[in-house]
This record gives C-alpha cells, structure tokens and sequence, in this order.
C-alpha cells in the first residue's frame, strides 16, 4: 500500500457516504507490516489535504495508544491481540520527532500524544535516539525546528514527572545534555517578544516545572544552575506583556502566549518557594538547601511579585492566573520570619488594595447574575474554579496574615468595620468588606475581645442587610450568617431572628443565589446548634423541604443535597408523610441530571451523587419504619435500574450501596430480581464493582438465608462471582472479598444442608492458595474458607480434600493446608478470625488418629493460646467505653498560634509525613503462596514490635457477620477449647501429653488464664440470662452437638 491509495481510504472515512466501507477496509489492512511507517507518511505529506492528514494522525493515535505494545491473549487459547510489527515501531520512532518539527499545530498535538506514549514503553531501551534527536533541533540556529522538538522532549520529562528521584536515572542522563540547552535559548530569545518567539519561551518554562515540581535533582541543578534559572524565572515573572495584547478582549487575554508565558513563570516560582524554599516544612535533603533559598532570592523574587500587584493596583490589566500565584507566593512569604520582615511593611496595603478589591462584589459578578443567575451559582460553588481563582488566593493570603502575624488582625478589623460604617460606602465594597469579615470568622471567634461583639455585629450589621435592595447583599448575609453559624448567641432572640431571616430568604426571596445561600446558611446553623435549634424551622419544614427539592432541580447544586441530607436527619418525624413524595422529587431531578450530563462532566455527576446519597439518608432515617421502606422502595428502583440497564458506570457504588439499604432488614420479590440484575452488571461491566457489591450479597445471604436456599441459582451467581474474582486477578482486596462471601455462605448455612457446594468452594480457595498471593490477609482469608468448611462438617472437608488432586502436593491437600494454617496463626486478627480459628483448631485438636494433625501435635495448643492472647485484647478493645467526648476548647491556642516577626513557622506534622512517606515508598508487604516457609520469625522481619500493638485491629471484612458473630451466639470459643481439652485429658492421656507436654511455662501459665476466662464467661452469661428472665435459674451447660469428643469426664480444669 502506498501514500496515495491510504490517503483515498482515509479520504472515505471523512465522507460519510463512503464511511463504513472505508473503515472495513482499514480494518484488513492496518495489520500488514508497513502500514504504520506508510500512515506516518500521510501525515507528515504536505500534498495530502489537511482534513485526510487529521484523519490519518487521529487513526495513528489511536493505533500507537492501542496496540503499541505487544499483549497476551485475554484468556488461554484466544487469538493473540493485534499489535504494531518491531518493523513498523522502528521506523516510526525514527521518524516521529521530525514529523512534529515539520507538522501543523492541529496535527502536531496528536503527534505529540503518540511520542509520549512511545516514550513510556520504549525509552531509554529501544529508543535512546530520542535525545540526540531532540538536541540536534535545539543546537540548529534555525528556530523552526525547537518548538517541536521542545513539545517531544516535554512529553519525555512528563512520563518522569511523578516518578522517584531513583527512577530518573534515564531523565538526569538525557537532561545533563539538554538543560544547558534550554537555558541557552530561553537566555536568546527573552529579548525577542515576537509569538513565535515566546511561544518557545513558554515551553522550556513547562518542562522546567515538570521537571523540578516534585523532585529537585541537586546533582543535575546545582545552586549555580539553580541561581540562573530563578533569574530568567524573575525577569519573566516581572517583564511588561506588550501593549498591543491590551486590545484584545478581556476574556480572551489569559489565553495569550504573552500572558502564558507570565504565568508559568510565576506557577514555577510558586512551587519551588513552596516545596524546595521553605524551611521547616521540606523534606530533610532540602533542608540546608531551602535556607539558602530563603536568604538568596526572597528579597529579588517578592520585588517581582508585588510589581505585578501594584499594576494591579493601578488598574493595569493583569492576568487572573499571574495574580492568583503572586498571591500564592505571598501568603507562603508570611511563615517565614526572614521573608515576612521584606513584605510586612506592606501587608496592610495590599489588604487593602488587592485583596479587598478582589473579594468585592465586581462588575462581571453583577452583570453575570444579571443574565444566568444559575451559572453565576454554579461558578461560585465550583470547587474546581477555587484552584486558580485569584479571589481564593486572596482568601487564603488574608487569613495567613491575620492567623500568623501579630497585630495584623486588628490593624484588618479596624479597616474593613471602617469601612462599613462609611457612610459612602458602596453596595460592592460593603460586600467585599463582609466577605472578609466572614473569612476570617474562625480567627474571631477564638479571640475573646472580637467573640464577645459578634452577636452585636450581626444584629446591627448583617441582619439589615437581609432588607437590602441588592441581591448580591442579601446573600452575603446569608452567607455571613453561614461563616459564623458557630457563634454563642446570649440572647436567644437574636438566633431565633437569625433562623427566621434565613428561612425568609430561602422561601420568599425571588433571586436563585440568595435561596442558595439561605439553604446553606440553614443547615450550618442547625449543625452547630444541635437541639436547640430544631424548634425554630420545625413549623415551616415541610414547606421549607419542597422549597429545597426545587431549588436542587433548578440549580443543580451538589451543596444543596447536603442541606436536604441535614433537614432529613433533623426532622425525620415529620417528614413522614411526604418521605415517599420528596424521593419521587429526588429521583426526578437524578434522571434529569442524568440525561444532561452526557456532555456536561463532573459537575453534574458530583450533584447526581448528592441525590442518590440523600435517598440513601432517607432510607437510613426511615430504616425503622417497615411501612415507609417498603414505600420508598419501588421509588428508588427506579433510580438503581436506571443506572444498571444504561451501564452508568461512574453511579455503581452508590446504586450498590442503595441495594445494600433495601435489603437490610427484609428482601422484597423486587430485591430478589434485583440480586439477577446485579449479576447480570457483574458479568457485563461490573467485575471492578465486586466489592462495592460485597454488603448487598451479604444481606441477601444473612437477612433471609431460607429465601436464597430456595433457589440454586442464587448460590451458584455467588460462586460465579467469587470465581471470577479468585481466577481473574483483580487485585488482593476484590479477592479477599470473594473468600469472605464463601465463608459467609458456609458459615450462615451450617446446618442448612448445603454440602454438594462445599466441594466446589474449597477446590475454589486452594487453587488460588497454590498461585502467588502477595498479602497475609489473602492467604489467612482463603483458609478461613476451608477452616468454616471444617467447622461446618469436619467429616466432609477431609473427604473433599481426598479427593482433591494438586500438583507438587505429595501425601495429601490436607497435610499442606494444616501445615500453612499453623505457620500463619500469627496473622489471623480481629475477633471474628481468631474465633473461627480456635474452633478450626478445636476440631483438629480432636483427630488424634489423622497423622497430618499428628505431626503438628505440638503446635496445635501454642497456636490457639497465641490467638487468645489477640482474642482477650480484642474483646476489651470492643468493649472500651469510646464516648468521651472532647470539652469546648474554644480559645485554647490562637494566641499560641501567632508568630512574632523574626519567628518561622514550622510544618512538623507536614514534614514529619513527608519523610514518612519517603520511607514506606519501598516497604512492600512480602507473603508466600501456598509453600510453606521454615519459621514463623522470619514472616515479618521488620514489623512493629508488640508494643505497637493495636488489640481491636478490626479487618473491614469483620462488617460481614456470620452467626457466629451475634452477641448472643450459643457457641463460645473459650468453652468449647476448655470442655474439648478437658475431655481429651480424660479419655485420651497419651493424645493429651502429646497435646500439653511441649508448654512452656509461659504457655502453661496461658492456658491457666484462658480455663479461668471460660468459666468466668460462663458465669457472666448465666448473670446476664437470670438478669433478663427476671429470676434465677440453674441451667445445665451442655457443649454443642457438633463437637464429637470423647465421654465427657470431669474436666481438672473445671469449676
């Protein structure tokens, strides 16, 4: 195939007439060696027309991202998946970077996704020729070529970006070359402000940041490296953007490369202050080096940035990024004692000249309200806008200042009240002057002098400002009444004023963002006033309900869902009655955010979750009342198979965690069918859902276990599931989910006759337990399998384990499995494993005659003594009284919390969990597969010590109970170990020596405590039953059926 005739077939898939027989045809031929190298060429054709070269370079990306690499087939046997010939890869590396160099801008963007992703399979091994490349473009005096080959070297730093300093070995290589490179162009061209020219700027400035943002590589930037590179970042930062840029408008202006190029710079200069240049919170190898940093550029880098903000200050248009830094660099200047002595004499202006203005209500707020009130709310809650916002920067800088620095809170009271009670002050100032106030209320409230004014405040300053004319005013009084929700009120008037003006906005004011900011105002109020509070919304709730569940179908605010959860849990007595109306609302607005934001992004999808979790608080609420559940049910499936039928994948876990809540205490038919969609989810799209699915299977196991015995396809979708999920390799958590669902089973089921599954379960577990398993917790969770099997019919496990044929398991399963579940006793924890595993241990403890037990005679009363020792330190952990309540230390601190002028502040905590993290980084848990280690020491050499030890070291999957973890469960493991013990001592001696006469004194001194603890358990049970009967009764302690031991004799260890 050549040029022209690809060039044809990629024409016919841009017609749409010809399209479907053109991308049958790519589909034959992409496979034969020579096409990749042959579409290359397509690109990169100055002849072919520009709309078949994007085609091509789209179908090349594909191809590159796709099929690059060479794979294995999905399962054995299945045909080996397409991927490009070595041939055809060579070729392409060859020419891929010159093709950047030489492409147009729209084609060079594609280009440069497949560089990166050459870069991540095959450099430095098959392709180091990509940084000779790369310099030969840089070293030509020719500028043509450095922007593209500048874009292939920024796709080579990125795929280093986040990677440890010791994995960037190939990077520090190439870069050794390259940088002074950089630093020679960047140097040239700085002069030249020509677009092309600055365009270049801005890239080298980008790899300069991804390669230093998240390692410093000292050796390859050495302090005089450093020391040249911050003065090319200083010049940028405080260099003019040509007047010419002044014309374009004002909405398009960040967008230039002029503006860009600024910003980067300044985003440079930020983050190398901030993670490399501030002593007290950087890591120990930058310790010496942030000091330096501190001393050597503070003085010339804050000169730079506070040239931005005066231009600023003199109305000279500057970009909302470039402040938004400047502010940034600033307010981490404010720690430091040397650099907070350079900007403190001018603390107080900027206050008052840059942040007041920015937190002002502004023109483009007032003419955006105006036209799209519900757009004006949605930035103003966009959590993603307050990342670059220059206004959160501000923020951020006035409560720094005010937090850290002596005198700076007053000098900025004394201002912004000032302000306030200018008589000329306007709408938009008094605005700005609030917003303020209200950032800052945390600081207030802890300092008694301005805590005690604060009700006056808001009774003679935010309260009148609920009348006022302007829209944007009200709200700020809503808002204001929000930031200080927490405000001890003495005159209770004053609060129940403060709820009712609230109430008053979100029902009867006419513009969106003041109900939406009453609605949040209500709900901080009623958090921080608890009971009390309830008293003043409870007349008007449920007018003030509906008035929610439109304003949450209006908005689409995710903010909202939160109020709605609070009004549920607050006033869940009388909401009864419309519990069924308010989820139909919920589910109403669910499918209308649903069918929009196909295209709309995270936004709505964050604002859809709020709704399903508040139909999951009503659920929770109303869990006690079977009427109103059984009501809101078909409701709410709606939602759930909405979700499931459209595979609307990113709503799984909370559709799951709905299903989990309508089968908590009784399964409807509708849940019943619900269990086979689920299964069908999981076979279609489902399998990485397994454990958010894992509480709903369990409920359908534990709360009618007669129901899901009644149906063998019920059983058999389990074992399916967990099947694919101990076969499929998702990762150690899903799995040892799938072997707790199978424990659960057999545990919930004993006696219910489910024998012909207990084959298939532990053939299941044992194979996994032959493959490598990487976590203790896997492998201790496959054998808790096998051990429930054991518990549920000793008789049949040993049969299935007969039977059972694995390779390079001589003399039996059973020996093997016994052998690896006394090595790893050590790493059964939480109640529920250690119990299942003494009653494991009990059974074996009576087979005298089994030789594999045999064998391990002597470990099996070690073993159980090691997990009562866990047992007794994780029922006391359970049974620790955890309602201590922390006092009101209100003002405890705040003062502390202030630095004096030549004082830094330290980030212990930060630092500390800095270096942490340095450390665990290469500290993976090791564990064996089903091969049996030496000695227990050596199973964790570099664990914690025992006094590190944490007794209720409950496992997330302890959640899954079993009957066994009921708190009136009849079979205890401490009796049923004494009364076995006991009765082997009298009908079996020479087992029991064989059993007892390895202890050492420290063990026997255990087992003493352990026979003391069952008769004392014994007698507390009796207590507890004698105290609920109401009298006492004498009642005969009987051992379950279920353990065959010998003629019971009297026990030496008895009472």
């Amino acid at each position: 195939m050549d040029v022209k005739t690809l060039s044809e077939l990629l024409k016919g898939t841009i017609d749409p007439t010809l399209r479907n027989e053109a991308e049958k045809k790519l589909a034959e031929v992409h496979k034969i060696i020579g096409f990749g190298p042959i579409l290359l060429q397509v690109v990169m054709s100055n002849e072919v027309e520009l709309p078949v070269r994007q085609a091509a370079v789209i179908y090349l990306k594909n191809m590159v991202s796709g099929s690059w690499v060479d794979r294995e087939p999905d399962t054995p046997g299945a045909p080996v998946p397409f991927s490009v010939h070595e041939q055809d890869r060579a070729l392409i590396r060859d020419n891929v970077v010159d093709a950047v160099v030489l492409a147009p801008d729209i084609i060079r963007i594609q280009l440069a996704v497949c560089v990166s992703q050459i870069v991540k399979h095959d450099f430095p091994g098959r392709w180091p020729q990509i940084v000779d490349k790369v310099s030969i473009y840089l070293q030509n005096p020719d500028p043509s070529g450095w922007l593209g080959a500048l874009l292939c070297l920024y796709q080579l730093v990125k795929n280093y970006e986040y990677k440890k300093s010791e994995e960037r070995g190939p990077l520090r290589e190439a870069m050794n070359l390259l940088l002074p490179q950089l630093y020679g162009i960047i140097t040239q061209l700085m002069p030249d402000e020509s677009q092309q020219a600055v365009s270049v700027q801005k890239q080298i400035l980008k790899i300069y940041f991804a390669l230093t943002q998240y390692v410093l590589p000292l050796d390859l930037i050495t302090k005089e490296v450093f020391s040249q590179w911050m003065e090319v970042l200083r010049v940028i930062a405080e260099s003019d953007v040509p007047a010419h840029t002044l014309q374009v408008d004002e909405e398009e202006r960040p967008q230039l490369i002029w503006w860009k190029r600024k910003k980067w710079a300044l985003h440079t200069l930020t983050r190398l202050f901030e993670r490399y240049g501030s002593p007290g919170s950087v890591t120990k190898e930058y310790k010496e080096f942030s000091e330096w940093y501190l001393k050597t550029f503070s003085g010339g880098i804050l000169a730079s940035m506070l040239k931005n903000l005066d231009q600023f200050r003199q109305k000279v248009y500057v970009s909302p990024r470039v402040m938004q830094q400047a502010l940034n660099y600033i307010n981490t200047s404010i720690s430091h004692a040397h650099s907070w002595k350079l900007i403190k004499p001018h603390m107080l202006q900027i206050i008052q000249d840059i942040v007041f203005p920015l937190m002002s209500y502004s023109e483009s707020d007032a003419e955006l309200w105006d036209t799209d009130p519900y757009e004006y709310i949605r930035i103003k809650f966009d959590i993603f806008e307050d990342f670059v916002s220059p206004v959160t920067a501000a923020q951020t800088l006035l409560h720094s200042a005010c937090k850290k620095r002596k005198e700076m809170l007053q000098k900025t009271m004394n201002l912004l009240l000032a302000i306030i009670q200018t008589a000329g002050t306007t709408p938009s100032q008094k605005d700005g002057a609030l917003h303020m106030i209200g950032t800052m209320a945390d600081i207030l409230l802890k300092k008694p002098v301005y805590k005690e004014q604060m009700e006056k405040f808001l009774v003679e300053i935010v309260f009148t400002e609920f009348n006022s004319p302007h829209g944007h005013l009200r709200a700020r009084a809503c808002w204001v009444l929000h930031y200080f929700s927490d405000v001890k009120y003495k005159n209770e008037q004053v609060l129940a004023e403060a709820f009712r003006l609230t109430v008053n906005s979100l029902l009867h004011d006419k513009e969106p963002p003041v109900k939406v900011e009453a609605a949040i105002a209500v709900q901080m109020m009623l958090s921080s006033k608890g009971e009390s509070a309830r008293k003043y919304l409870e007349p008007q709730i449920r007018e003030i309900t509906l008035e929610l569940l439109k304003i949450i179908r209006e908005t689409e605010n995710d903010d909202l869902t939160s109020v709605m959860q609070k009004i549920v849990c607050t006033y869940t007595e009388q909401l009864v009655p419309v519990a069924v109306d308010i989820c139909q609302h919920l589910v109403g607005t669910f499918a209308q955010i649903v069918l929009e934001s196909a295209d709309a992004g995270d936004e709505k999808a964050i604002t859809a979750m709020g709704l399903l979790n508040t139909m999951e608080t009503i659920l929770a609420v109303m869990e006690d009342r079977p009427e109103v559940h059984a009501a809101l049910e078909p409701v709410i499936l709606q939602a759930i198979h909405h979700i499931f039928t459209n595979s609307i994948m990113e709503f799984y876990e909370e559709a799951m965690s709905l299903s989990c809540d309508l089968t908590t205490k009784h399964i409807s038919q509708d849940m019943w069918k619900m269990l086979e969609v689920m299964y069908t989810v999981f076979q279609r799209d489902g399998f990485d859902y397994f454990s958010d699915m894992m509480p709903a299977l369990h409920n359908y196991i534990t709360v009618d276990t007669k129901a899901f015995l009644t149906s063998p396809d019920y059983m058999m979708a389990m074992y399916n599931m967990s099947k694919a999920m101990l076969e499929g390799d998702p990762g150690e958590d899903p799995e040892c989910h799938a072997a707790k669902l199978l424990e659960v089973i057999i545990l919930q089921c004993k006696g219910m006759n489910i024998d012909q599954v207990i084959p298939i379960f532990v053939e299941l577990v044992l194979k996994r337990l032959t493959r490598e398993v990487k976590t203790s917790e896997l492998r201790t969770m496959c054998i808790q399998v096998i051990i429930a099997a054991l518990f549920y019919n000793p008789a049949l496990l040993l049969d299935t384990l007969d039977k059972i044929q694995i390779p390079g398991m001589p003399g039996g399963v059973f020996g093997h499995f016994v052998q690896q579940w006394i090595h790893d006793t050590d790493c059964f924890i939480g109640l529920h494993d250690r119990k299942l595993c003494v009653l494991g241990l009990v059974h074996l403890m009576q087979m005298p005659d089994n030789q594999a037990v045999a064998g391990h005679a002597a470990q099996l009363v070690p073993s159980a003594l090691l997990l009562f020792d866990g047992l007794k330190r994780a029922y006391a952990a359970r049974n620790e009284d955890e309602s201590s309540e922390e006092g009101d230390s209100d003002e405890e601190g705040i003062d502390s919390e202030l630095l004096d002028s030549d004082e830094d502040e330290i980030d212990d905590e930060g630092q500390a969990y800095l270096e942490s993290l340095q450390e665990k980084v290469n500290k993976a848990s090791t564990g064996s597969g089903f091969t049996v280690k030496a000695s227990i020491e050596d199973e964790e050499s570099d664990s914690d010590s025992e006094d590190d030890y944490d007794g209720c070291e409950e496992t997330s999957l302890e959640a899954y109970t079993t009957p066994l973890d009921e708190d009136d469960c009849p079979v205890d493991e401490y009796n049923i170990f004494k009364d076995v013990l006991g009765a082997i001592q009298g009908s079996n001696p020479t087992w029991y020596g064989q059993l007892t006469s390895h202890l050492t004194e420290v063990q026997g001194k255990a087992l003493g405590e352990v026979i003391t603890l069952a008769n004392q358990r014994v007698a507390a049970k009796e207590s507890k039953q004698i105290e609920e009967q109401g009298g006492y009764q004498f009642a005969q302690a009987t051992v379950p059926g279920a353990f065959n031991f010998g003629a019971p004799t009297t026990s030496p260890f008895g009472k």
